[in-house]
């Protein structure tokens, strides 16, 4: 096996993982029975997993852990050996970096970078914390906009907020989405660059 070895033992801490890897490299995907993206759990976690025989291993990273007998590629995506129900459907959490995520990184009213988070609708004037209703913005547009209704203002959105597809939590969890993940993925959950 190539790639990173990663020793476990006395003498070294537990985990190590080299600074410039990168975040992503650290967390592996937890798919259902079925192959639906279930959860994303620390490497650690899911060699864990596959340890006590939770899981069967899809893919490895190709960096190796070591202990003093045995050594194990770390796993990127796993899957359960038994059905998990999930009991509803998972909506991504609505957070500044899923807002930016979803927006591009760009002003909705004028297409600028994006600094700050604005609600359409402010909050003050019934405006709910929802994904129709907030939006990425430029520190000028928000300033100039401020606690204002949109049609009280010359702002127009160049396009209407949405919720995010279903599984989009998955890419939003991550900053990079791994390539062996793709294929476990619907083809609207949008994916980092």
């Amino acid at each position: 096996m190539s790639g990173t070895v990663v020793h476990i033992g006395a003498g070294s801490e537990e985990g190590a993982q080299p600074a410039d890897r990168p975040r992503t490299a650290q967390r592996a995907l937890v798919l259902n029975v079925t192959y639906e993206p279930v959860s994303i759990v620390s490497q650690r976690r899911a060699l864990i997993l596959v340890l006590s025989d939770k899981v069967e291993m899809l893919h490895g990273t190709g960096n190796v852990v070591r202990s003093a007998q045995l050594h194990f590629d770390l796993p990127s995506v796993v899957r359960l050996r038994y059905h998990v129900r999930v009991p509803y459907r998972r909506r991504a959490p609505l957070t500044r970096r899923a807002v930016f995520a979803r927006d591009g990184h760009r002003c909705a009213y004028c297409n600028r970078p994006a600094e700050c988070i604005d609600h359409v609708q402010p909050r003050s004037r019934g405006g709910e914390h929802v994904w129709e209703n907030v939006v990425a913005s430029c520190r000028s547009c928000n300033l100039r906009k401020g606690d204002k209704d949109l049609s009280a203002t010359p702002y127009r959105l160049a396009r209407t907020p949405v919720a995010p597809p279903a599984l989009s939590w998955v890419a939003l969890a991550v900053s990079r989405v791994p390539e062996d993940w793709a294929p476990y993925l619907p083809g609207d959950v949008p994916i980092p660059a």
